[in-house]
């Protein structure tokens, strides 16, 4: 029985082949039209790219993932390869709990333990009641009981060191922040596990 999709997302392979990023079905959908991306088909293990005819052309079995359009069912691509785009671009990561806990690495920045889910928490070096922001300078992963008891005070005056100064994480590749988080098999040909 075919699957019809609405909000399906693509992963996008420059013409190196390397995956950059995700985008919608229907943003796929009009780089193809366009002509600016092929359509990946995997069948075993052989990867053929696909212009948009090509593509539209490919029998509809029962168990493929199929779009509607006005000229019937087609089927859904999970993999478009950009035509000219080469480069992989660069990331920065915004400021959240789970990037702050990325940056340094689960360990409380205050006692150097590496902490399980759930038993940190954002601390600022300079309390917010005292005009410290939420930035990457003034954040660190802190133990939550660690972070209580230091309160509305600094490091000094609550008797604790800081293991290093807080910075702003390094521009990465997007290639290292995509996961195959919905499960796509073809997918696992390009990205890590």
């Amino acid at each position: 029985m075919n699957h019809i999709l609405t909000d399906r997302v693509v992963l996008v392979l420059n013409r190196n082949w390397q995956a950059i990023a995700t985008i919608t079905q229907e943003q796929a959908l009009s780089r193809l039209v366009a002509g600016t991306a092929k359509a990946l088909w995997i069948d075993a293990q052989n990867f053929q790219a696909l212009s948009w005819d090509e593509w539209t052309a490919l029998p509809v079995t029962a168990d493929d993932r199929v779009i509607g359009t006005v000229k019937g069912k087609i089927r859904a691509p999970s993999i478009i390869l950009l035509q000219r785009y080469d480069k992989v671009p660069m990331i920065t990561l915004s400021f959240s709990l789970r990037n702050l806990w990325e940056r340094d690495g689960g360990r409380c920045q205050y006692s150097g333990r590496l902490l399980a889910p759930g038993e940190g928490d954002i601390d600022h070096v300079i309390p917010r009641s005292r005009g410290g922001g939420n930035t990457w300078e003034n954040c660190v992963l802190s133990d939550k009981s660690i972070n209580r008891k230091k309160a509305a005070r600094t490091p000094a005056e609550a008797g604790l060191r800081l293991l290093k100064t807080p910075t702003p994480p390094r521009t990465v590749p997007s290639t290292l922040r995509l996961r195959n988080i919905h499960g796509i098999p073809e997918w696992e040909h390009f990205l890590p596990r």
